[in-house]
């Protein structure tokens, strides 16, 4: 099997880090290989504050992955968010010495090492440079410039930037598991290549992935990348709260959470009561449901209009008109409960909102 169609992806994440392992087929799909997961112990909201415990645990789902796909993993690109993760617009222009010669590649490389240049506030560096569109000696929305005439080369960039020492302290974690670090990217980029297809893209969508520890965005519009955010709420933020509002241990309010857990109040009556088993031969305790829904949907709200806001702050007003539609994607976001929950918050905006099962079947 050849080495250069196989790719292995590592994700670093607050509940659990997961490899895979995947190789392009014959019809340029990426076929799936091999799996491993395994609990994250050593992060927390995306960024690493135990180096020991995250190299084991990424070690032991590059095990599970080998062994599921019977290949050796040496090298992985490994996904990045973090509430360190921050993004800005910049518009750089380079003056080309020949203007009688077309646009080609050399050019826009040279351009984006230009923006790579940028000086940052201090401890941060550049991760992404994404280009948006163009401008070729003053005419505008130029998506591909390679192959026209001119001397001015303009362009509008997206630019993703991230915290050196938690970046260094993911690479650190990545060479101590015995592997090289390939290349990094940033999760909600590669969550959208995964769930979101060229037309919503141009349409304009907003993809929220809600994770243990943060909630990535990404906004597309026109085809383009047009702003991207880590907000530093997730599920566990939901857990802590089930754990002090109902006075149990963690371990117990993360199972309340996925077995008995509902964003939406109306949905259970006042004597759905749920017991949980006293510590140390003390009595149970009892807790009704919808206490319990409650507290999860004021948590549900709280996150959800964090990312209107983010939206908003970015600066469409006039959302309507830029974003057709929302993709949330997670596995406890997909029930009945947290669909109606979000989808009234996002409807008192004036969204459609929709559950991406592309997200969880591999597309």
């Amino acid at each position: 099997m050849e080495k250069n169609n196989i790719a292995v992806g590592l994700d670093i994440g607050t509940t659990k880090i997961c490899a895979m392992i995947g190789k392009t087929n014959d019809y340029g799909k990426m076929e799936i290989l091999g799996i491993g997961k395994s609990k994250s112990l050593g992060v927390h909201r995306g960024v690493v504050n135990n180096i020991t415990q995250t190299i084991q645990s990424i070690q032991q789902a590059v095990q599970d992955a080998e062994s599921a796909s019977g290949m050796k993993i040496e090298e992985v690109v490994v996904g990045i968010a973090g509430q360190h993760i921050r993004s800005l617009q910049h518009s750089d222009y380079i003056t080309r010495s020949n203007s009688d010669e077309v646009i080609d590649e050399e050019d826009i490389e040279r351009l984006c090492n230009q923006v790579h240049k940028l000086v940052m506030l201090p401890g941060e560096e550049i991760i992404h440079v994404l280009p948006q569109d163009y401008k070729v000696d003053g005419q505008a929305e130029i998506k591909e410039p390679i192959g026209m005439y001119g001397g001015r080369l303009e362009a509008n960039f997206h630019v993703v930037v991230g915290q050196v020492a938690s970046i260094k302290n993911i690479g650190r974690c990545v060479k101590s598991a015995g592997l090289e670090l390939s290349g990094i990217t940033l999760e909600p980029l590669a969550s959208a290549n995964a769930v979101l297809n060229q037309e919503e893209k141009e349409a304009g969508v907003a993809l929220i992935d809600i994770g243990g520890g943060t909630t990535d965005l990404a906004i597309f519009k026109d085809g383009i990348i047009r702003h991207t955010a880590v907000i530093p709420f997730g599920g566990n933020v939901i857990t802590e709260d089930i754990k002090e509002g109902c006075s149990i241990i963690e371990k117990q309010a993360e199972l309340l959470k996925i077995k008995f857990g509902s964003a939406w109040p109306g949905e259970n009556k006042d004597n759905e009561i749920v017991s949980i088993p006293g510590l140390r031969g003390r009595e149970p305790k009892e807790i009704t449901l919808k206490n319990l829904s409650k507290i999860i949907h004021a948590r549900v709200v709280e996150i959800v209009e964090q990312v209107y806001l983010e939206i908003k702050n970015y600066g469409h007003e006039e959302q309507k008109k830029e974003i057709d539609r929302w993709y949330c994607f997670n596995w406890w976001w997909r029930t009945a409960s947290a669909y109606k929950a979000i989808g009234r918050i996002y409807n008192r905006y004036g969204y459609a909102y929709w559950l991406s099962k592309r997200a969880f079947s591999g597309r």
